[in-house]
């Protein structure tokens, strides 16, 4: 039998794995196992639940909430009720939901607690579709009344009554997905203006999962840590759609705050991070290192030098000497060794960077102490994955091959083109920017790069985001942006210099570590604000800028920086919900500042 649409891979799955473990999730310090059969069960309800509420087959279902095993319910039950899932970040303003909500045409919303639901209540007069609300967690909504508003408990029993009058709904329902029909509506970051619903079909997801599952090296039954958000394409990837086609364990973080901690506590076979996360790691460790005793710092100076040389001949594909060789063994069982147990990835037999550009000295660090972590590319529009390195062809600087089966060429002004199974169906209501964005059966991805003569890509930048000088020279951004924030001090950095004379960089120093640096350095200081504008932490930044311009061209150089007295914020709209920098709003929200370093 051809499996046709996810739902049906997902019940495959649960008839083949049964009571092997399929999650766990940790509550109130207890990790607590969901098998298969569990997990089916959640979904048969959820799916019921949905059609004795009144879904019908093509009809759009929201989901709000962060990382959870509700999630998965929730959004397989959706679409195997026919419907279509519409995830959305949880950190979205309630204006931002409603444009989503109000564009895709949401009848049924499922939210994690009191704050989303009030977010989606604030709005729901100006949604005239809407029809049910659905809560997971009560807590705080005892004595709430609302005849649209429901618990994500009731839902499920409702599924549960209306199964045992309506035994074969579900399977009715699923036999109608048809193949290439629209699965899910996945809307973009927005970083150059309002959102679009990307569409993708089951048949780009199941396709995906096949290759990602290749690509990524998984084994049946690998442990995860889940815990990015499951709106954004490349967690759904790799938690749902390889979770279900691989059987792999999800394990659930609690919340950010424990996140450290229980991935020390699972040691995954897998483990994908965005480059904020590879950044803070690495500023981590060399923070707690620099507080360690003489002994201690000295070792670990000399086991990473041992590293990087070693780093070095591989890259270059040369064979190490014995004494070498010697030096890097002993470096790996008395400092490595320990530092990736203390990272929680003594156990992962793959690591991978995706989700934005990561700076290669980030890259090099990790290979040096024995973490062999790959770089990938990939587009919401794409359904995930382009290219990584794959196997043991892992060179820094390129994201690696395209995926079997995908296509990439580059455009003539070097904007990379996509073509193969996993393009999406297109943008939702957006014609014409469908139009725009596929052309002759190529996905042009609006970003720069180039391949070697080994068919690596290298990605240079976005193509919205090339800044050309008032000399007319091309630089870009996001590599300066990389090498600034490999310092453990600079958090964020906005590269400035688009028809100027010079470049600048607006910076968002990490507030931790400048904050340490300032109690050893007996720094007084107050606040955030009062931290950023030291005079003292300036100089700090400063002598951080200029190690970066010494690995620039002169034309690339930062010229003149300033420091922001405040991080920045989703919610201001600085950031998009992945994280990435909205470098309009930026331009406009901090002109007087930017025009003030060109005065």
């Amino acid at each position: 039998m051809k499996i046709k649409s996810l739902p049906q891979l997902f019940f495959d799955r649960v008839e083949r794995y049964g009571e092997r473990i399929a999650m766990r999730e940790k509550k109130y310090g207890i990790w607590r196992d969901i098998s298969w059969n569990e997990y089916g069960e959640q979904v048969k309800f959820a799916g019921m639940g949905w059609i004795a509420l009144g879904l019908k087959c093509g009809e759009m279902a929201a989901i709000i909430s962060p990382t959870r095993p509700e999630w998965l319910f929730a959004d397989l039950g959706i679409q195997s009720a026919g419907g279509i899932t519409v995830p959305i970040y949880e950190t979205n303003s309630a204006e931002q939901m409603e444009y989503i909500l109000a564009d895709a045409g949401v009848k049924y919303i499922v939210v994690e607690d009191e704050e989303q639901l009030d977010k989606v209540l604030e709005v729901k007069t100006k949604l005239p579709l809407l029809e049910k609300i659905a809560v997971i967690d009560w807590k705080g909504l005892r004595d709430f009344q609302d005849l649209m508003v429901i618990s994500f408990q009731e839902l499920l029993e409702t599924g549960k009554a209306f199964g045992e009058k309506n035994p074969t709904a579900i399977e009715d329902r699923i036999r109608g997905i048809a193949h290439g029909g629209l699965a899910t509506l996945v809307y973009t970051s927005g970083t150059t203006g309002p959102p679009k619903g990307a569409m993708i079909s089951h048949a780009n997801i199941l396709w995906m999962a096949d290759k990602a599952y290749q690509a990524l090296e998984m084994r049946e039954g690998d442990n995860i840590l889940s815990y990015l958000p499951l709106s954004h394409v490349a967690e759904r990837t790799i938690s749902l759609f390889v979770g279900i086609h691989a059987g792999l364990i999800l394990n659930f973080a609690e919340n950010k705050e424990t996140f450290s901690e229980n991935l020390r506590e699972i040691r995954p076979d897998f483990f994908f991070a965005v480059p904020r996360i590879w950044e803070k790691f690495y500023s981590n460790i060399v923070m707690k290192v620099g507080e360690a005793d003489w002994f201690k710092r000295v070792a670990y100076r000399w086991a990473i030098g041992a590293g990087m040389k070693a780093l070095k001949y591989r890259s270059e594909r040369r064979k190490s000497g014995f004494f070498l060789v010697f030096l890097h063994a002993v470096a790996k069982l008395l400092v490595f060794r320990k530092l990736r147990k203390i990272l929680g990835l003594d156990k992962a037999r793959v690591t991978d960077s995706g989700g934005a550009p990561i700076a290669p000295d980030v890259l090099k660090y990790f290979h040096a102490i024995g973490i062999r972590m790959k770089e990938s590319y990939g587009l919401t529009e794409s359904c995930g994955l382009v290219t990584i390195h794959q196997g043991n062809d892992i060179q820094i600087g390129n994201v690696g091959k395209p995926i079997p089966g995908v296509e990439v060429k580059i455009g003539e002004d070097r904007e990379i083109l996509v073509r193969g199974p996993n393009i999406f169906l297109g943008y939702f209501n957006r014609p014409e920017a469908t139009e725009e964005t596929i052309k002759n059966g190529w996905l042009y991805s609006g970003d720069i790069g180039e391949l070697d003569q080994e068919g690596n890509l290298k990605i240079t930048d976005r193509k919205k985001d090339i800044i050309i000088t008032a000399g007319g020279k091309n630089i870009a951004p996001q590599y300066i942006e990389n090498l600034l924030k490999f310092s453990p001090y600079i958090n964020d950095a906005v590269v400035i210099g688009d028809r100027r004379k010079y470049l600048t960089a607006v910076i968002i120093i990490d507030e931790d570590n400048v904050n340490q640096y300032a109690q050893e350095h007996s720094i007084p200081f107050t606040t955030y604000a009062n931290l950023s504008q030291n005079s003292e932490i300036i100089k700090l930044i400063s002598r951080e800028v200029e190690k970066v311009n010494n690995k620039l061209a002169q034309v690339e150089t930062i010229k003149k920086f300033r420091t922001l007295d405040k991080n920045l914020d989703q919610e201001d709209g600085e950031l998009t919900p992945t994280m990435k920098v909205r470098r309009k709003f930026i331009n406009e929200r901090f002109s007087g500042l930017i025009e003030g370093m060109y005065g």
